[in-house]
């Protein structure tokens, strides 16, 4: 793995624990932020394995265009697409007004997300935490 790559998985995993978190908040929670902190964790941990592939990959939140330039090299991401056709949804309007998740929202995107982060960290051989 080159250092590019590490820095692409450390930042998904803040997002992961950004979303983690505020997931359990009690108090006003901010669903919002669950929902974009899990959609820019499945984006990290795609643009990682595209540079670590050697992939060149657009400045982009479109988490399908970033899965078909995976597919050639891993097929098996295919299963991904569910996920991370719900997660692309939050890339933007979950940081406008006009929208508001609801608690039920950022629990599927936390699922979704938690899923999207096994298959990659899994493609890296690393520990799931």
């Amino acid at each position: 793995m080159t250092p590019l790559t590490q820095e692409w998985i450390d930042k998904a995993e803040g997002d992961w624990g950004t979303a983690s978190r505020e997931i359990r908040v009690r108090n006003n929670p901010n669903y919002d932020a669950v929902c974009f902190h899990t959609q820019q964790c499945a984006e990290k941990y795609l643009k990682g394995f595209l540079q670590n592939a050697g992939v060149a990959f657009p400045k982009t939140h479109d988490l399908l265009n970033l899965l078909n330039l995976i597919l050639p090299i891993e097929p098996g991401f295919a299963r991904l697409l569910n996920e991370l056709t719900v997660l692309m949804t939050f890339a933007v309007d979950s940081r406008y007004p006009n929208f508001s998740a609801t608690k039920i929202e950022a629990k599927e995107a936390v699922k979704h997300c938690r899923l999207v982060r096994t298959i990659v960290r899994q493609s890296f051989n690393l520990p799931l935490k």
